[in-house]
């Protein structure tokens, strides 16, 4: 009898456990679903899930042949790498919420399509960071073509560091590869290879083509990157990546101020702004030194952030 009602109490024990264990994942299930639909996590694609790539496509006004099998699949692989590579895209779409509104409107008054705004992502990920080949800022240049092309570049003020005339440099650059090649996948292809080599390429090929030339692997792959980019951030939803508004990086509203004169200590000029110097330099990472030296009397612009700019509001119902 005893033996009995233990092995009931054992099997009710087990059935009780089982409905709460059903009944907590059914609540987890549910939540998950609701923050999905309540665009509050990023959804990650599945494992194994091919990246939808359309029967027409288009890169800068100009049609990506997709119907071939080796242009296909040149994209495939990079849409996989970037679609999967879910911590950095993430942070590209973060990012590029604050410095693509500085970014089109350059490319607009210069008549540089705007796709070309998806090449610093591959560059740099819109970071100022340096290359081992000595190109720098957010669209890696280096320092003979930025000098070309009206940049300043010396110990003190490096305006590859700069995003506006950074941005005005290279559209000089792109400008320059379209009157060459009359092609803008060229143009892009230009800016990794460099005018001259792909020239050379053109010339021993036969063809002004970027889709039907043979390059190296880094120039292969280059335009294929920028289209993937162009494609996810396009439709993020579609290829897994769904993000609040609130979790973008905003513009920082900046006012100027104008010198015309040496600056000896830009910790104190910092200071006298209101500002740490980290902030100062985060707004103003061309000033490469820790002093301005400016014996020709030329008048920098000088970015101060707004009051408040570190300060951001939270929703009351988090």
């Amino acid at each position: 009898m005893n033996k009995t009602f233990l092995k009931y109490k054992t099997i009710s024990f087990s059935i009780g456990l089982l409905l709460i264990i059903v009944l907590v994942s059914r609540f987890f299930i549910f939540s998950i679903d609701e923050s999905i639909n309540n665009n509050s996590i990023v959804e990650l694609k599945p494992i194994g899930q091919q990246p939808y790539i359309p029967s027409k496509l288009f890169f800068a006004n100009e049609n990506v042949p997709v119907q071939h099998n080796d242009v296909k699949e040149s994209l495939d692989r990079e849409l996989l790498s970037n679609a999967y590579w879910h911590s950095q895209t993430i942070l590209l779409l973060k990012r590029a919420n604050r410095y693509f509104p500085a970014i089109e409107p350059i490319l607009k008054r210069y008549g540089i399509p705007d796709d070309f705004k998806y090449i610093p992502l591959i560059e740099s990920g819109l970071l100022n960071i340096g290359s081992p080949a000595g190109a720098r800022g957010y669209w890696q240049l280096i320092e003979g073509t930025a000098k070309e092309n009206g940049l300043e570049v010396n110990d003190d003020v490096d305006e590859r560091n700069h995003i506006e005339k950074s941005t005005e440099a290279a559209c000089k650059f792109f400008l320059q590869a379209y009157d060459k090649f009359q092609s803008w996948p060229m143009a892009a292809a230009s800016y990794n290879m460099g005018v001259t080599g792909l020239n050379n390429q053109v010339k021993n090929q036969g063809t002004n083509n970027f889709y039907d030339l043979w390059l190296n692997t880094e120039t292969g792959r280059y335009v294929f990157r920028i289209i993937a980019m162009k494609m996810i951030f396009e439709n993020p939803k579609l290829y897994g990546f769904i993000l609040n508004d609130k979790d973008l990086y905003k513009p920082i509203p900046t006012k100027t101020v104008e010198v015309d004169s040496t600056i000896s200590s830009l910790f104190t000029f910092a200071k006298s702004q209101g500002l740490s110097y980290k902030a100062f330099k985060t707004y103003n990472p061309w000033l490469v030194s820790t002093k301005l030296l400016n014996k020709s009397g030329k008048k920098y612009q000088i970015a101060i952030p707004e009051e408040g700019f570190r300060d951001i509001t939270f929703d009351s119902n988090e």
